[in-house]
């Protein structure tokens, strides 16, 4: 009985956990560059049951009681919401005439799971990627995010614009007062290795290694757009429709819950009757 507890409890965490990813989805459907998460379900460890007991074998000594297992079947003990992976797909694009503006379009890349990253600079000084390319110019100069995060160019070092007059060629560089400077971009070869750091940073996972810089890898091509922004690649209709699913499989586990709840108090009060 107490296990049925747990293994619709676990459900209505599962699916609690995922309304929670899927509301984050939608939040974000308008912000640049944003990566919808996928979030999967596991099952925990199913238990197998046997039943154990003896037979009796007649022997010349009266018999002889051995031990005998018979296997029922096995027993599941609920799920859990395992990692929420976003998925690397290229957003939809649209102009929004501001020179600051920049979106990064994949082309053609070596690995069939790779991605494309913008570099920049978190508060901590270290090297982050995004696809959010909503940059600003700050009081100093420096292109940055819109958390005021340094955009770095091909050498990781901050790029100085002077201002919002600049252009950008599609392959990455930027003409700023007669000089050139590239656009500092880095390739992994497993998007799915990425981790998300929030204010739209990621971050190669344990399992990722260090990011290639993409200029110096045979086989990537890209292309960089001023004056447009990609978009995310949330579809908000399909999250809805998934949202309602969810939902009804939590209430779904919150009748289960409520049913075995029932059956332990009518448990209780006839053992007290007994009694």
């Amino acid at each position: 009985m107490l296990r049925g507890f747990n293994t619709a409890a676990s459900g209505m965490i599962a699916n609690q956990r995922m309304q929670e990813t899927l509301s984050n989805n939608i939040a974000n459907a308008d912000t640049p560059g944003y990566k919808a998460d996928q979030g999967t379900m596991r099952a925990f460890p199913e238990l197998l049951l046997q039943q154990m007991g003896g037979e009796t074998v007649p022997t010349s000594n009266g018999g002889l009681t051995l031990p005998v297992q018979k296997e029922l079947g096995s027993l599941n003990t609920g799920v859990y919401m395992q990692e929420a992976v976003p998925e690397f797909s290229q957003g939809d694009l649209r102009e929004t005439g501001n020179t600051t503006d920049l979106a990064l379009l994949n082309g053609d890349l070596p690995d069939e799971e790779g991605f494309l990253f913008f570099n920049v600079q978190n508060p901590d000084g270290d090297v982050r990627q995004t696809r959010n390319g909503n940059f600003t110019v700050d009081g100093d100069g420096f292109l940055t995010t819109n958390q005021g995060y340094y955009v770095l160019d091909n050498n990781e070092e901050p790029i100085q614009t002077d201002g919002m007059e600049f252009n950008v060629q599609e392959n990455g560089t930027l003409e700023v007062g007669g000089q050139q400077v590239q656009l500092g971009l880095a390739y992994s070869a497993n998007a799915a290795d990425m981790v998300k750091e929030g204010n739209g940073l990621y971050t190669p996972g344990e399992d990722g290694g260090p990011l290639e810089n993409a200029r110096e890898i045979d086989g990537v091509n890209f292309e960089v757009r001023q004056n447009s922004l990609e978009g995310s690649n949330v579809d908000p209709s399909a999250a809805m429709t998934e949202m309602m699913n969810t939902y009804r499989t939590f209430e779904m586990n919150q009748r289960a819950l409520k049913a075995y709840d029932q059956s332990m108090q009518k448990t209780v009060n006839d053992v007290g009757k007994l009694g």
